[in-house]
């Protein structure tokens, strides 16, 4: 997996591509934001419109950057979800606690209401 970073404003935008499975970018994407969260951003929007495939591990890894961003005071959001993966992500419920945005403008926007 890669992931690319680029800031919009004072919003860190984290774009993931491939895939995030155990062995295979869970550990990148954890790294990511444990490093992006040190940096001191405060305002995390994970890019998803890249990814392939997410496994269990993936998506415990979304569970934890959240209550990593949240335990420093921060905010983190998920942005262009594949239809597949924001099934898995309505049915395990993780959308009922993390934001989900259509596009990464809509997303990077939230951040400033």
């Amino acid at each position: 997996m890669k992931i690319s970073k680029r800031e919009v404003g004072d919003v860190t935008v984290l774009e993931l591509k491939g895939k995030v499975m155990i062995g295979s970018g869970d550990v990148q994407l954890r790294d990511a934001i444990d490093e992006t969260v040190n940096n001191g951003a405060a305002k995390i929007l994970v890019d998803l419109g890249g990814v392939s495939k997410m496994d269990s591990s993936g998506l415990g890894e979304l569970v934890s950057a959240h209550n990593t961003v949240t335990e420093k005071g921060g905010r983190i959001a998920l942005a262009n979800l594949p239809s597949k993966l924001y099934d898995v992500l309505g049915a395990t419920r993780i959308i009922s606690v993390i934001d989900v945005f259509d596009d990464v403008d809509e997303g990077v926007a939230s951040f400033r209401r």
